[in-house]
């Protein structure tokens, strides 16, 4: 059995290469701890803001407002109801919306205020109010202040929000029907600032995000705080028969206040620019902003997830984009400027026209202070009328690397994070949780320019779409918080704990995780000090350096799958136990590396390929394989390996032919359970010689051990054709 399962993999190698980043591994809602926040009859847990502090995470729902422990969501703290009156919701109701869902308070705006209050706002039937909640009593002052611009009309609005300083800066609707969009600051010490309402400055943005970098101390340009807007509008300079959509990030300088004449209480530094998302390769753009995150580093790096309303439905992307390279494009680049063509059609083309000084847009920096301009308010008319009719940039800002770093399939992404870890190697590592419009979460990490999903968590299992995603990056205990419109859930950003062996803690390749030798299991690195020599840790999947003792999965880097078995040369079934058992729990399920999601493949049109899956349970688990949700017909019967302790080792696999792009899922059934794994075949018209590097080293085990593989020709023709072999521990 040995020898076939190695034939199977060659027979597997030598059709199809490593195509999709399909998880390698996946959570169920069973198989981990995940901590869940619900009040019975409370809805819409979309606005959450966290108090690391303090340990402290604050949820704005429907009507309520809640503190809880950030460390354990289920501990609620405190509750404070902001319910419409009556007279409100009728009202509201006689406008012709909902009574029982759109004409109710929405928490849209959770801000920190001071140390001792929040600032909060909702929709309140249709009318927005802002208020101040304070902490100690965790009641409302009863400000009820006009939240007209500050937060949405309607809950279904888009909108973002970010406190600086103790100012609101907020991009919303100024309407009830939502059509005057409007970036604005509210402030208690600066001007009231607001966006021109002109289709050039905003043209029906749907915003995501909102933050603030701040400028360097003692930067020699003297420059100001920038405030970045992340938005998706229609475009005004691409001639499209249809509304074609944009991704745009624009900014505004903290300390803009307004111009004297012209732009009075406006912003003077407003400017707006293209965010590219495009994969060359085959050509896809991804054109619609979902969500944004920025990683404060000394040099930023900001992260947006993409999809697209253009040719390539059902796929996302991961774009990265430099500080710099968004100040260039700010600072340095082309202007855009409307021209009137063919009786009064409005063409946007790139302005060459002479530039007025100080440069329109630009923060108050020592470049304009040795002008004399020491405020916007002084700055020239010349100057503001032009930023007035000039907000658009024509440079784009472009992706590091010029392309995105993920590319996903069959799949929408919604929300994003992203946290950096130091690995044993001492590099550091951008870790992207990426949630999904089905209640999953993807864990990414980058190696040797690489990008793999390494893991998949189902947080919501009846597929809710998760609206809201936070980080909490403490050292030792760090989590993810995902909204949704029922509840909150708590995830750690590792299940170390959860992979049995050394080789599978190496095998996730997930710089979080490291095989602790002196503990004999799988430990968060973020928890353990002064340990590297007892830590086992390689992000390229090096299981060699493993001890002895530890149980060995499949495969074993390099030559020592077939190494493990040439002291064996029957097809003994009593050589499997060590390489294959993980667990002495017989009533657990385990499906074993390389899983399903390890054969993503790029397959030529009308060959013939395999896919198979292996793992542990009880006597009575079997295999179904489905292919686009369909039940298959295995090609083989599953291949059963009795293992001490009453578990069985089990082995399956399918053959099919390519005719179409196709997602195949496995999964180990018992009566004690279930475990799933799958992966997307992508066809092709012409064959892709590439290796992943799993299958380079089978093939390259192979090749060392030809003579044993010559000496089985019979086990190998039999896997070419997916005939059943039958073998019992005398041999065959």
């Amino acid at each position: 059995m040995a020898v076939y399962f190695l034939s199977f993999l060659v027979c597997f190698a030598l059709r199809a290469e490593a195509f999709a980043l399909e998880p390698r591994l996946t959570w169920q809602e069973s198989e981990i701890s995940l901590t869940r926040f619900q009040v019975q009859d409370v809805y819409n847990y979309s606005t959450l803001l966290l108090s690391d502090d303090n340990n402290v995470l604050y949820i704005g729902a429907r009507e309520v407002i809640f503190a809880v422990n950030s460390q354990n969501i289920s501990e609620k703290k405190q509750e404070a109801y902001w319910k419409v009156t009556e007279v409100k919701n009728e009202e509201c109701s006689r406008k012709g919306k909902s009574k029982q869902t759109e004409c109710l308070n929405y928490i849209r705006v959770l801000q920190p205020f001071n140390e001792s209050a929040l600032f909060v706002c909702g929709t309140n039937a249709f009318q927005p109010v802002c208020d101040i909640l304070e902490l100690n009593s965790f009641k409302l002052a009863g400000k009820n202040e006009d939240g007209r611009g500050r937060c949405p009309f309607d809950p279904a609005q888009s909108y973002t929000s970010v406190m600086v300083d103790g100012d609101l800066y907020s991009g919303t609707s100024f309407t009830f029907l939502g059509s005057e969009p409007i970036i604005c600051r509210n402030s208690q010490h600066l001007s009231y600032l607001r966006t021109e309402y002109a289709v050039p400055w905003l043209n029906e943005p749907r915003f995501v995000h909102a933050d603030v970098i701040r400028a360097p101390e003692n930067n020699p340009d003297g420059d100001d705080d920038k405030v970045y807007f992340f938005f998706t509008e229609v475009s005004v300079e691409y001639e499209f028969f249809n509304k074609l959509l944009i991704p745009r990030i624009a900014r505004v300088c903290k300390s803009d206040q307004g111009g004297l004449r012209t732009l009075q209480k406006k912003w003077t530094t407003f400017l707006k620019a293209r965010m590219i998302c495009h994969s060359p390769e085959n050509n896809l753009i991804f054109n619609v902003v979902n969500d944004v995150f920025i990683l404060k580093l000394r040099e930023p790096v900001i992260y947006g997830v993409f999809t697209s309303h253009l040719n390539n439905v059902g796929m996302s992307a991961v774009c990265s984009y430099s500080l710099s390279t968004v100040e260039d494009v700010f600072t340095k680049g082309k202007y855009m400027q409307s021209a009137t063509v063919e009786q009064a059609h409005t063409k946007w083309v790139q302005f060459n026209g002479e530039i007025p000084k100080p440069r329109p847009g630009a923060c108050i920096n020592n470049e304009a202070k040795a002008m004399n301009y020491t405020s916007s308010l002084n700055l020239p008319d010349k100057t503001l009328q032009f930023v007035k009719d000039h907000p658009l940039m024509d440079d784009s800002v472009a992706p590091i690397g010029k392309r995105p770093k993920l590319v996903h399939q069959n799949v929408t992404y919604t929300q994003i994070v992203v946290d950096q870890v130091t690995a044993l190697d001492g590099n550091t590592y951008d870790v992207m949780f990426i949630s999904t419009d089905k209640g999953m979460l993807h864990k990414a990490v980058s190696h040797d320019m690489d990008m793999r999903i390494i893991e998949e968590i189902v947080l919501f299992p009846d597929h809710q779409a998760i609206q809201t995603l936070l980080l909490s990056d403490k050292q030792a205990k760090r989590y993810i918080y995902a909204g949704s419109s029922t509840e909150v859930v708590q995830t750690p950003v590792a299940f170390c704990e959860k992979l049995a062996s050394c080789a599978e803690c190496i095998l996730t390749r997930d710089p979080y995780c490291a095989w602790h030798k002196g503990k004999n299991s799988c430990v968060n690195i973020l928890a353990e000090s002064n340990t590297d020599r007892l830590l086992i840790q390689s992000l390229n999947g090096d299981s060699s350096h493993c001890p002895a003792s530890s149980p060995i999965l499949f495969p074993p880097p390099v030559t020592s799958l077939v190494s493990s078995m040439a002291s064996e040369l029957h097809p003994s079934l009593s050589s499997m136990p060590l390489e294959v058992q993980s667990s002495t729990d017989s009533d657990v399920l385990k499906l074993l590396p390389p899983f399903l999601s390890d054969q993503g493949q790029l397959v030529q049109v009308h060959a013939t390929f395999h896919l198979f899956c292996h793992g542990t349970g009880p006597k009575d688990s079997h295999f179904l394989w489905e292919k686009d949700g369909v039940k298959m017909e295995s090609c083989a019967k599953d291949a059963i390996l009795p293992l001490s302790g009453g578990n069985v080792h089990i082995l399956g696999w399918v053959r099919d032919i390519a005719t179409k792009d196709a997602e195949y899922r496995c999964t180990i059934e018992t009566v004690a359970g279930r475990k799933s794994s799958r992966v997307f075949v992508r066809v092709t018209g012409s064959l892709n010689p590439g290796w992943s590097n799993e299958l380079s080293r089978w093939k390259s085990a192979i090749s060392e051990h030809s003579n044993i593989m010559e000496g089985w020709k019979k086990n190998w023709d039999g896997a070419m054709q997916c005939s059943v072999i039958r073998a019992n521990s005398s041999g065959s």
